[in-house]
């Protein structure tokens, strides 16, 4: 059956079946292939597209204004000082606003609600770039690596999430590998899990796709024979104030070159959404390291710049997928 996302929003892949993530997945293959030879079709040539942060981010908003003006799109960027977007102005009112003047709108910041309510006021299609609880398009990027470091069917892929599974990566990473069948471990501290009412839902999912959930404390466990190590920050952006618990709770989980030799996988892959903690060249990393004494916080700077780190291609095929998501959904 054809898939047609037109019209479409995506705010959490839960939405979306896994034919058509992989449709997703094959028209950023071939609007990759298209960039890298030069070929411009502009797509979204006519079309107005407008970015709202309440997050800052290097990665998405590149992503989507590199994509949209790729394919011929206008772009217009509101930063969390540049609009009345629950200030003066209710979030149903700004939605009902831009719907006019756009064709689609992406918004990343902090709650989920705010993103379904521009979806269901707007009456254009909305794009998740982030919220508390979820991140799909940087799920696709992930998925679109896999696919082309990893050289399986996604359903044959062992993924292993290593860190803070809770928060929205990792509740993005078991939703978008439980569609596509893989076999998914979360290794993390049981208080760090994710939710149980999201597992069970996605155990339920599971019985459809085949895919396998794993929740450990066990690190040598979750990494055997794995096919992806996949990181995050310990903290997230808004929760800084949780630095010292998390250190305590996380530093046995961080990605070393021993746990990348404890998957007994030669070709395993390192993954991170990024930005990344594996040394001192940022501030923060500098505030770290002089209350911890940390140089290095969930991977060490050996892996990431190892063989087995895919980090950067994974950060460009960001630009890909969210290219994708607006074709397709305009």
């Amino acid at each position: 059956m054809p898939v047609n996302l037109k019209g479409r929003s995506l705010l959490t892949l839960k939405d979306f079946s896994p034919a058509e993530i992989m449709y997703l997945l094959e028209l950023s293959k071939d609007l990759k292939i298209k960039k890298r030879m030069g070929l411009k079709e502009k797509l979204l040539e006519g079309k107005n597209i407008v970015l709202l942060f309440e997050k800052t981010s290097t990665r998405t908003r590149c992503a989507f204004e590199v994509a949209a003006l790729d394919e011929g799109a206008h772009v217009t960027f509101l930063g969390s000082n540049d609009s009345q977007i629950g200030k003066k102005e209710s979030i149903e009112d700004t939605a009902k606003v831009l719907g006019r003047y756009y064709d689609g709108i992406e918004f990343r910041g902090y709650k989920q609600e705010t993103v379904e309510a521009l979806a269901k006021h707007s009456g254009v299609p909305v794009w998740n770039g982030l919220t508390d609880l979820y991140h799909p398009t940087q799920i696709l990027a992930d998925m679109l690596t896999i696919m082309e470091h990893v050289h399986k069917p996604l359903n044959k892929v062992k993924f292993t999430y290593v860190g803070d599974a809770r928060n929205n990566m990792g509740n993005s990473l078991l939703i978008g590998a439980t569609k596509m069948g893989m076999d998914f471990r979360a290794v993390a501290p049981k208080s760090l899990f994710p939710s149980e009412e999201l597992v069970n839902e996605m155990k339920e999912q599971a019985k459809v796709t085949g895919a396998k959930i794993t929740l450990t404390e066990d690190v040598n466990e979750g990494v055997k024979d794995t096919d992806v190590i996949y990181t995050d920050v310990w903290v997230s952006m808004g929760e800084e104030s949780q630095f010292e618990e998390r250190i305590k709770l996380l530093r046995k989980y961080q990605v070393d070159l021993d746990m990348i030799k404890a998957t007994e996988n030669p070709g395993v892959i390192f993954m991170h959404c990024l930005p990344a903690f594996h040394d001192l060249e940022t501030s923060v990393g500098q505030e770290i390291y002089e209350k911890f004494g940390l140089k290095e916080m969930e991977v060490t700077d050996e892996v990431f710049r190892s063989k087995h780190s895919v980090v950067f291609d994974e950060a460009e095929n960001r630009m890909h997928t969210i290219k994708a998501v607006m074709v397709a959904t305009l």
